[in-house]
């Protein structure tokens, strides 16, 4: 028999877990819902008592939506990282689907600003009938 104790696992009420992860009590809840986060036991008096392991999957959602994820790309990369021998090539396929999406976004975003600096650039004061801006929107 070892003389030294193991501490009791920390448990968390719902308000610290938000504190503690940055995210408001309504997220939790909600990712609760959405399955992302399972559902914590409860204390004799009814409060939900999360642990580490709600806390670092919290973190993971937070990650994940940090870098623009879907719930349902986080989702399918929850259920694969509770599967850790598995191949990660659903992993990487579904990073690499965002990536493309995200330079897509880029590209589309490049092209705003060129069409902005380009019909602001015309503008050259006066009243409105005279407008670019005005008139570029108008085409």
């Amino acid at each position: 028999m070892s003389g030294t104790a193991q501490p009791a696992p920390k448990a968390y009420s719902i308000g610290d877990l938000a504190r503690a992860t940055d995210t408001r009590v309504n997220t939790i809840r909600f990712y609760e819902q959405r399955g992302l986060l399972p559902e914590p036991p409860r204390s004799d008096g009814g409060q939900r008592r999360y642990d580490r392991a709600h806390l670092d999957r919290l973190a993971f959602i937070r990650h994940g939506r940090a870098l623009g994820f879907s719930l349902d790309a986080i989702a399918e990369l929850l259920a694969l990282s509770d599967d850790p021998d598995a191949p990660c090539a659903q992993a990487d396929q579904i990073a690499r689907g965002h990536l493309a999406a995200v330079e897509k976004r880029i590209s589309q975003l490049q092209a705003l600003h060129s069409e902005l600096t380009r019909i602001t650039r015309a503008c050259q004061g006066g009243s409105i009938g005279d407008c670019r801006i005005i008139e570029a929107l108008s085409d």
